[in-house]
């Protein structure tokens, strides 16, 4: 997840046409509750090897694992390790994530489609982990409305493409966009399952904390009926050090994840917390 994780962009609203979309689900929040107390996930972008990073997250209570996978990973051996993190993560009821994206996917569908068959194919994953972020291709500034469209049509895409449940990585501003008539945030959440916001900040409540950035997507995932899992970031950010537990450590990640379970007793769309990411995470002081 290479984001935008800083300050929310001013709003930019561009009157033109409403595009012509998929019905919006009408579930509202009927049936959703906060997830359980303690709900981990945690990304995974290296191949470390298989018995670690279970073990690891085991021991970090992690019930999810956003997996990346190469679109030649029927090809480039590492398939086998894929495998073997299946096996053993499957008895420990640890689910694994297909994770990929680029932001060349925003125009180029076919590649994210030809990914997303080949992940489908290995039957190692329980879900579809979408990392396309749109804001960092050049057409977000050249022709913002234009590559919002394509973005949502790449999701649209993806959805339609498998059975998998879709998951997408957003940032927590996309609810200052309109894409059309449209709010971005509202067309995101209607062409997924689930989205993980990059609340990226080193405090879990209070001001400019974690909850307080996510707020926005908290409540259009009630509205909308869908999950919404937030992000703590652990890796080194020298232009933003407010926005990881890079320097704070272990003791300080654990204690805010706690606070915001805490806080999200009463957030029915709330699914837990995602660490970014598990490399970083390793090396964090105690």
């Amino acid at each position: 997840m290479r984001g935008r994780w800083q300050a929310g962009l001013v709003s930019v609203i561009l009157a033109t046409a409403a595009l012509a979309l998929p019905a919006a689900s009408s579930a509202g929040s009927v049936g959703l509750t906060a997830a359980p107390v303690g709900t981990r996930a945690m990304w995974l972008w290296g191949d470390d090897p298989a018995a670690e990073v279970v073990d690891w997250a085991t021991r970090k209570h992690v019930s999810e694992i956003f997996v990346y996978v190469s679109p030649s990973v029927l090809t480039n051996g590492d398939l086998a390790r894929l495998q073997e993190m299946h096996e053993l993560a499957a008895p420990l009821n640890i689910r694994l994530r297909a994770l990929g994206g680029d932001p060349t996917w925003v125009t180029n569908h076919a590649a994210a489609l030809a990914w997303q068959r080949a992940v489908v194919s290995t039957g190692l994953f329980s879900g579809i982990h979408a990392d396309v972020e749109p804001y960092l291709s050049s057409g977000w500034t050249a022709d913002l409305q234009a590559t919002q469209n394509s973005y949502l049509k790449l999701l649209d895409k993806m959805r339609l493409a498998s059975t998998l449940p879709l998951e997408a990585d957003v940032p927590f501003w996309f609810g200052e966009y309109r894409v059309g008539r449209a709010n971005l945030a509202d067309e995101v959440m209607r062409r997924v399952n689930a989205v993980t916001v990059m609340s990226y900040r080193d405090t879990g409540t209070g001001p400019n904390s974690m909850l307080a950035i996510s707020q926005d997507w908290l409540a259009r995932g009630k509205a909308a009926g869908k999950r919404v899992r937030l992000g703590a970031e652990t890796g080194p950010l020298t232009d933003c050090p407010h926005c990881t537990f890079a320097e704070e450590g272990e003791a300080r990640l654990q204690e805010a994840m706690t606070e915001v379970d805490a806080a999200t007793r009463t957030a029915a769309a709330f699914a837990g917390i995602a660490v970014h990411h598990y490399g970083a995470w390793q090396t964090l002081p105690d």
